[in-house]
């Protein structure tokens, strides 16, 4: 053990001289193993945090919550001239689904409509995210209160003029003064704050609840009527261990008959289902992770044939050496095992220099953006065994080739 604890050290400093000596063509000959550790560990640490991220987002939603509108999520079979033809979903539909689905938590209404701007006294919020919604949809989104409450039942279906704000819609307009029961105008309406949301923080899908605010669906239902420039959908929440495929078979059987569509007909509808998108989402993520170790790859194997030049290179300059070691009593694998060291360090230096690289990008741009860039242990660990490897596959040959000198010809060669 003493003896090759003795050989890593002496790898170690036969490496650092090999730096030290030949700065500019071992740097180079890093470069491939610096890159392509780089490539793979930014390309998972990117990947990683994009899920960490979704799953933060999605974390208050049950993932079997489906959304029945006249959109998919994904890709669909359907002609898009056929899609562009099916009807809205409507609010009686939502009362009749509501009324008679079984085996469901919840079922909820909600309008997506323009972004609009608020307005307190001379204070004005631009580009806010409107959220029209039936008083199920506080359940369902799982939402949360620094002040006041979401509006309920009755004043969801008669749309009374109440409004629940955001943490930066509120901190935007009142500042540190209390908003509840402050009137605000929206639509050219006044609306009477009765909540705020807690802080949310940027979400991956663009909008955030801080920078959203909830509204009764009736209320904008009341003043233009089932307009197509609102896109209304139906939310649905099941209830824990159900059959999901008899749930949403249920739920088509359900609507056709409220439509009193006849059998064979077409579903003019689509039954999303939030684990589809976040499969989706997650195949995304799957083609990132394998397009980095794609490119990660060649980069790789350019920095195994640089490893391997170098440990050539340090055979031949320090062959006299390798002849004075075998001739005083070192054997094969001593010589074998002190090479391969050398390349496992040397490319291990370079796979760190790419991970200090990711570390140093990912601080720098969760500095500069509202968005966390995570660069784990397990990640870290895997670019330097990956690193570790690249080291030992590339310097076996060298190592090879040094051990089966001939200490005789070797030491008249290096003479």
């Amino acid at each position: 053990m003493i003896v090759y604890l003795r050989l890593l050290k002496e790898s170690l400093s036969f490496a650092i001289n090999a730096l030290r000596n030949n700065k500019l063509r071992t740097l180079l000959s890093l470069l491939g193993v610096t890159i392509g550790i780089f490539s793979i560990i930014a390309v998972l640490a990117a990947v990683d945090s994009l899920d960490k991220k979704i799953t933060k987002d999605l974390s208050s939603l049950d993932k079997n919550t489906i959304y029945l509108m006249k959109f998919s999520f994904g890709p669909s079979e359907i002609p898009q001239w056929k899609r562009e033809q099916f009807p809205n979903v409507k609010y009686d539909e939502y009362v009749g689904l509501k009324n008679s689905m079984n085996n469901t938590d919840q079922v909820g209404y909600q309008l997506f409509v323009n972004r609009e701007s608020l307005k307190y006294d001379s204070k004005t919020v631009s580009d806010v995210n409107i959220i029209p919604s039936s008083s199920e949809m506080v359940n369902i989104d799982g939402l949360s209160f620094d002040k006041g409450r979401f509006y309920n039942e009755s004043e969801s279906n008669s749309g009374s003029p109440v409004i629940v704000l955001g943490y930066d819609i509120a901190n935007g307009l009142f500042g540190t003064s209390d908003p509840l029961g402050k009137n605000i105008r929206l639509y050219g309406q006044r609306f009477t704050v009765i909540g705020v949301m807690s802080k949310q923080g940027a979400g991956f899908f663009g909008d955030s609840n801080d920078t959203s605010v909830y509204l009764p669906a009736n209320f904008l239902r009341r003043m233009y009527g089932d307009s197509d420039a609102m896109t209304p959908v139906i939310v649905l929440k099941p209830q824990k261990g159900i059959d999901m495929d008899a749930y949403k078979a249920e739920v088509a059987q359900k609507l056709r008959a409220i439509r009193g569509m006849k059998a064979g007909e077409m579903d003019n509808f689509f039954i999303n289902v939030l684990s589809g998108f976040t499969n989706f989402i997650d195949g995304i993520l799957g083609q990132m992770n394998f397009v980095g170790w794609i490119i990660s790859g060649f980069s790789l194997l350019v920095g195994g044939f640089g490893i391997a030049n170098i440990m050539f290179v340090s055979v031949k300059e320090r062959t006299n050496l390798i002849g004075i070691q075998k001739s005083l009593g070192a054997k094969n694998k001593f010589i074998l095992f002190q090479f391969l060291f050398e390349a496992v360090i040397l490319s291990v230096i370079g796979g760190i220099i790419g991970l200090l690289m990711v570390w140093g990008i990912a601080f720098a741009l969760t500095k500069l953006l509202d968005f966390e860039f995570v660069l784990s242990l397990g990640n870290i660990i895997l670019g330097t065994g990956l690193a570790a490897f690249i080291g030992l596959v590339s310097g076996i040959l060298p190592a090879i080739s040094a051990a089966k000198l001939d200490p005789v010809e070797a030491i008249r060669t290096g003479m």
